[in-house]
């Protein structure tokens, strides 16, 4: 007896230790296969969040920025309304989406990366948060989201950026231009051909600190005003804890609104510093006849200088209505369609496991 007792102890410690073992080298399997999907889920989230959100108001985006670097002497886009009117006039419905396969190639991986790297940041910034209270219940502040955005959305721009300053330049063409970019590589070619490398990046440096109100506080507005309708649940907007896809929307909208606003004269600086350069530059920019001027800025500093002085104060803010338009629901898209995808892949990959 005392002998079977023992092979039946041996024979269950085996069998103990064999499972251990087996799960021990599912999880080694599993865990890294996870956390892939985890990535590409949320980067192909991202990407369409990006495309989505940005071909529903390309032709807003067009018009921003023609308004933004159209030379001041020689109008010829003058307000929302007459601006769209006149790109469907002259360049017909194919205007209205000038540069948008070419925003859309640098949008996707930029909106990718962009809510990506916010959601490492947020997770990297609050363990140091949680380590440095002593609270592992502590939750990210509304500060710590805008430096987790701002993180992102230097990360995120600073990768896309040659693909920005030519889909800049590709956008303000018209039919009139003396010299046609063919397309995206052809662009991008010219440029380092004609201009150098370095020139692939002019006006990275006001974008950079652009993007750090305008991505920061995106993210910052939406998450703390979700949380806030979640805690205090006002006009009965929450239903079991969760925000509906309209009360979601709104949050986006807001996020967007206070975030151009913010940044956008840095917008402005940036699309005219991109045009520099350009010898043979569109006549949107440099105007025709007798009013035709070159472009010329040193730098950052120059080119709000003599924007302000030759333009005023207003110039900052030229194609601000257009681009509240197109940014409100840009926005509030891209932060619903990236939750609802997400949700999407989240589903078919727990029912693939």
């Amino acid at each position: 007896m005392a002998s079977e007792d023992v092979k039946s102890e041996l024979a269950v410690s085996k069998f103990v230790n064999f499972a251990g073992e087996a799960k021990l080298a599912r999880e080694g399997v599993k865990a890294p296969s996870y956390a892939v999907l985890s990535i590409c889920k949320s980067l192909v989230a991202g990407g369409v969040a990006g495309g989505v959100s940005r071909t529903a108001v390309a032709p807003l985006e067009r018009l921003k920025i023609l308004l933004q670097v159209q030379n001041p002497h020689n109008i010829k886009y003058n307000g929302t309304i007459q601006g769209l009117k006149y790109i469907w006039r002259t360049e017909g419905f194919r205007g209205l989406f000038k540069g948008n396969g070419t925003n859309c190639a640098r949008i996707v991986p930029n909106s990718a990366v962009k809510f990506f790297s916010y959601e490492q940041a947020s997770k990297g910034i609050l363990r140091l948060y949680q380590q440095q209270t002593g609270n592992e219940d502590a939750q990210l502040t509304p500060l710590l989201r805008l430096g987790a955005g701002a993180c992102a959305g230097i990360i995120a721009m600073s990768a896309t950026y040659p693909m920005d300053m030519v889909r800049g330049r590709l956008t303000v063409q018209t039919e009139n231009s003396p010299y046609q970019y063919r397309g995206i590589f052809h662009a991008l070619s010219t440029v380092l051909r004609e201009e150098g490398p370095r020139a692939l990046y002019k006006g990275w440096l006001p974008s950079v600190i652009g993007v750090v109100p305008y991505v920061g506080l995106n993210f910052a507005v939406y998450e703390s005003l979700k949380d806030w309708l979640v805690k205090t649940r006002p006009f009965g907007l929450v239903e079991d804890s969760e925000l509906s896809v309209t009360t979601r929307l709104a949050c986006g909208a807001a996020a967007g609104t206070v975030g151009q606003t913010v940044a956008y004269p840095l917008d402005v600086i940036r699309r005219r510093m991109q045009m520099v350069g350009w010898s043979n530059a569109a006549s949107i920019v440099t105007g025709d006849g007798r009013s035709k001027a070159p472009l010329e800025y040193t730098g950052m500093i120059d080119a709000f200088r003599k924007t302000v002085r030759y333009e005023g104060f207003g110039a900052l803010y030229k194609g601000l209505v257009p681009n509240s338009v197109k940014v409100v629901p840009s926005i509030a898209i891209a932060f619903v369609t990236y939750e609802m995808v997400k949700d999407i892949l989240g589903v078919e990959i727990r029912i693939s496991d």
